[in-house]
């Protein structure tokens, strides 16, 4: 779970202006920290079915956000997947 004050920090990173909170470029690097975490957790308890299920979920999620921006604003996308470090 990700605190008030890392997802400020991710939030003012990838913001397009002042008050975006929601654009498809912060979901996916929110997203993408969660996933980050969670899969953290999951090398230390392999055995947590329901926690795996919500990465998947949100795999599944990130994966059709970045579909969404590569259809739509392709030079978003790409900065992106650069500064994210995530795989094409």
């Amino acid at each position: 779970m990700l605190t008030k004050r890392v997802k400020s920090r991710i939030i003012g990173d990838h913001k397009k202006h002042d008050k975006d909170t929601g654009s498809a470029e912060v979901q996916v690097a929110v997203t993408s920290r969660q996933i980050d975490e969670l899969a953290a957790h999951l090398k230390k308890n392999p055995k947590d079915n329901h926690s795996r299920r919500g990465l998947l979920k949100m795999v599944s999620k990130r994966r059709k956000l970045l579909g969404y921006l590569k259809k739509h604003e392709l030079s978003s996308y790409e900065k992106l997947i650069k500064k994210l470090e995530l795989k094409k």
